[in-house]
């Protein structure tokens, strides 16, 4: 909470997007109700975007152990009332292999086999990428899965969610210039930059950290 505070007190963002399975299942609702611009989170997008997708009805869901037990993803799929089949899946170790740059090779993808068994034993035609670190594992996943099944990535279709409610509320940029990224982090700024350049590209050159200190400018919003 404090974090995001940061981001609309320091950064005067108008929206904040919880990019974090985890952390949505856990603390959208404080959010909500404690902040004064929109919360956007990546479950309830990526539940939809996965009922859209299958053909069969049987459907899968892959995330953190944190996500898959909190029944974030049942209950989002409940909501919707779409007769679907849901098959979930906790893979410990995903998120590790991501954070030091290993998304292909023998290791991870003997990983996935076991943790994914669950899934495939379940024949689903459709399943979802419920962590926002999973999409970099996607080759590997889908190797492992087949050709017969969709992969649905919970943070693409988060992106899609926030560019409608921005429109939708009048806040989308009129002037038609591009936006910029800015990149900070709470931890530790060099290891960030390293892995931000394996997997993001060059432009995270500039990182800053997060929350700056009380009492400091933040670039760009002076």
């Amino acid at each position: 909470r404090e974090l995001a505070r940061s981001l609309v007190d320091d950064y005067h963002a108008k929206a904040i997007v919880v990019a974090c399975n985890t952390a949505t299942a856990a603390g959208l609702d404080a959010l909500r109700a404690e902040l004064d611009v929109p919360v956007i989170d990546v479950i309830a997008p990526g539940a939809h975007a996965l009922v859209r997708t299958t053909t069969t009805g049987r459907v899968g869901v892959i995330g953190t152990v944190g996500t898959v037990s909190s029944g974030a993803y049942v209950r989002a799929i409940a909501a919707g009332g779409a007769p679907v089949t849901l098959s979930s899946a906790a893979c410990p170790g995903f998120v590790e292999f991501v954070e030091r740059g290993q998304t292909v090779g023998d290791e991870v993808t003997v990983l996935a086999e076991r943790l994914l068994a669950p899934v495939r034993e379940a024949d689903v035609d459709a399943l979802l990428l419920g962590c926002t670190h999973y999409p970099f594992l996607a080759r590997t996943i889908s190797d492992v899965m087949g050709q017969g099944v969709t992969l649905v990535s919970s943070a693409d279709e988060t992106a899609f969610a926030v560019q409608h409610q921005l429109a939708e509320l009048g806040l989308l940029r009129s002037d038609g210039r591009r936006g910029t990224h800015r990149f900070a982090s709470s931890g530790d700024i060099d290891a960030f930059r390293e892995l931000g350049r394996q997997l993001l590209g060059p432009e995270l050159d500039e990182t800053e950290p997060w929350p700056p200190a009380r009492g400091c400018s933040v670039p760009g919003t002076d």
